[in-house]
Formats: C-alpha cells, sequence, structure tokens
C-alpha cells in the first residue's frame, strides 16, 4: 500500500514544530501549557496520586496510545510531533529507539498536557531513566515486580503486559494499577477481551498487539479501556520514506477513531 496524500509536506526534510505548526493551522491553545511556571512547579509538587490519575485519565479518555519505533532520535523527534499535531494525547517511545531519553525530555517540554512515556521496559534501571526524563508512564511486554515496587512512589504509571488470568491477577494484586493485554491479536482479538473481562471488570485492560483502526471501536465495547496502536498510526512504508505528512493523517484519523469509541 502506498499512502499518498494532498497535504503539501515533502517527506524526505525533518521539520521544526513550527514548521509543522506552518503546514497544519491549529487552535494554539490545544498546545499552550496548562499552567505557568510557578503552577508547575506546584503541580510536580502535589501528590504523585494525582499525576498518576492524570495520566490515566489521558489514557481512558482519549481510547488511544500510539506506539513509536524509530530509526534515529530526529525521526523519533519528528513523527512523534507529526502524532501529537494529529491529536495524539498518549505515547509511548519504544525503548530501542535511538536517544529514547532525550528526545522524551524534549517532548515533554514542548508539549506539557500531553502524556509521554516509554514501552518495552525490561528493567528497574531503564525504568528510573525514564522516570527522570520524565516519562508519565512506563509500559512492559511482561510483569516486572521490581518496577512495580520501585513506581509506588514515583510520579508514573506502570502498565504490565500480561497474558492469561493468572498474570492479570497477579499484577493486579503485585500492585499494578491497570495491565496491557499482550499480544491481543494472537490471543484472539476483541472476542479474548470480551471473554477475559468477565471475570476482571474491576482490572482496567489495555489492548496491545496488531490492532487496526476500524477495529478500535469493538475493542473498547468489549471493555478495554484503551488500544495501542503502532504501525496502524507510524506506517512501516511512512516510516521508512520520512513520509511525516502520513503520520499525522493516520494519528489524526487515529484520535476521530478513539474520541467516536469512547463516546458511544
Amino acid at each position: 500500500m502506498v499512502l499518498t496524500s494532498t497535504l503539501p509536506l515533502p517527506q524526505s526534510v525533518f521539520f521544526t514544530r513550527e514548521g509543522f505548526l506552518q503546514q497544519y493551522p491549529v487552535p494554539s491553545s490545544p498546545f499552550k501549557p496548562c499552567c505557568s511556571s510557578s503552577t508547575s512547579h506546584h503541580h510536580n509538587n502535589n501528590s504523585n496520586h494525582r499525576r498518576r490519575n492524570h495520566a490515566f485519565s489521558l489514557i481512558q479518555d482519549s481510547a488511544i496510545i500510539a506506539c513509536l519505533r524509530a530509526n534515529s532520535a530526529d525521526q523519533a523527534m519528528e513523527a512523534a510531533r507529526a502524532a501529537v499535531i494529529g491529536g495524539i494525547e498518549v505515547l509511548e517511545i519504544v525503548r530501542s529507539t535511538p536517544g529514547v531519553f532525550e528526545v522524551l525530555k524534549t517532548l515533554v517540554k514542548e508539549y506539557p498536557t500531553k502524556a509521554f512515556g516509554v514501552g518495552t521496559i525490561l528493567n528497574a534501571e531503564d525504568a528510573k531513566t525514564a522516570i527522570n526524563s520524565g516519562a508519565k508512564f512506563l509500559m512492559s511486554p511482561a510483569t516486572v515486580k521490581d518496577i512495580i515496587d520501585d513506581v509506588q512512589d514515583a510520579d508514573v504509571l506502570y502498565i504490565p503486559g500480561v497474558m492469561t488470568p493468572t498474570e492479570i491477577l497477579s499484577a493486579y494484586n503485585a500492585g499494578a494499577k491497570i495491565v496491557k493485554i499482550y499480544p491481543v491479536s494472537a490471543l484472539g482479538g476483541t472476542r479474548y477481551i470480551s471473554a477475559i473481562m468477565k471475570p476482571f471488570p474491576h482490572i482496567p485492560m489495555v489492548a496491545s498487539q496488531g490492532i487496526t483502526l476500524d477495529s478500535v471501536g469493538e475493542y473498547i465495547s468489549q471493555g478495554a479501556i484503551s488500544v495501542v496502536l503502532s504501525d496502524a498510526i507510524f506506517d512501516k512504508e511512512a516510516m521508512s520514506q520520512n513520509n511525516f505528512n502520513a503520520v499525522h493523517l493516520l494519528a489524526k484519523s487515529a484520535a476521530l477513531q478513539g474520541k467516536s469509541a469512547v463516546e458511544r
């Protein structure tokens, strides 16, 4: 599939945030900091529970977690900006992305009202670095108990990966506030979410792996509070061509799908 677009954004050039804003005129208010520097300082000194709730609320209210894998820090920055300007509220950057923590620091400064996190975190050391870089959430393909223990008093929401009923309950009992059902498509997709929610209606679940834009609504209607979208937003062909215009359009479509699913 060859992605095309009517928007006049070249495919081979890295753009600044200002360049994107010129290409895509949007109201400035969605991207303004939520508070002044003094208020922000006060916010950082508030309870960690409040910040964790903010990340959780964005995940639930938008129904979309965009998952970004990039080949360079520059590519990650431009793809992330394109996605956020397209309407993405929650963005996960995979740990293997070069310069992931520096990219995270920059994005947190540019878009302080969004929730940025790091994915495929497998150990407590990487978790600590991500937290110090401004991550509001962490994700893993499995449950890392050391991370659950370490984030109890940190400004971060940890979303461990689980598959079976035993793993779901074990992660929740260990302190996880929310879990990621992974790999959901391989397990049966929306049918699996529907079945696994029945014994655990009190445990918030995110669906992850192989989810397409047209299936977002069904996952939410079956009980997932959010879905992780990777290739559905950061299309492999688009990323290989640095076609951030295509990323922007896919992100816009994803954000609208999420909003529609939540409002049903």
